[in-house]
């Protein structure tokens, strides 16, 4: 199960992934927005990073304008390695060298074609494991190290 997510600025083109995802046997979870009216991108890219954290959806796919505030919020939830992505090459090795679990596209910077590209390359990329899990785990880490 793969979770989508946008904002108003990328709702188009969440649709555009959303279709390319079940044309090609994806199960997809929509957590929205459902329309191109102005809203808080944090609050469904947090929805979708919630359900990747918790083993609910396997992979995500968050979206906004930039891609950043996406990614950015994505990241805040504990267990998400969540990689802004303009192009395949670091879709491929953000999957196999960081094991990301998410991705964030920017609908203003990619645009559909090279998107779908970058969609594709992201879920048929495996991660390599090895010496990169070491640096995943201490990625992993940092979230149980107090501030201060």
């Amino acid at each position: 199960m793969i979770a989508l997510a946008c904002d108003h600025g990328a709702y188009a083109l969440k649709e555009t992934v959303k279709v390319w995802l079940l044309e090609r046997g994806y199960s997809v979870e929509d957590f929205g927005t459902y329309c191109a009216e102005s809203v808080d991108y944090s609050d469904f890219g947090a929805a979708a990073a919630r359900a990747v954290a918790k083993g609910q959806c396997e992979r995500g796919i968050v979206l906004c304008t930039s891609g950043i505030g996406m990614s950015i919020a994505a990241n805040k939830i504990c267990g998400i390695r969540c990689a802004l992505c303009t192009d395949t090459l670091m879709a491929e090795l953000t999957r196999k060298h960081n094991d990301a679990n998410m991705l964030a596209l920017g609908a203003g910077i990619s645009g559909e074609f090279l998107s779908l590209r970058i969609v594709e390359a992201f879920l048929t990329t495996a991660f390599e494991g090895g010496r990169h899990q070491r640096r995943v785990d201490k990625i992993s880490a940092l979230e149980e190290v107090p501030i201060g």
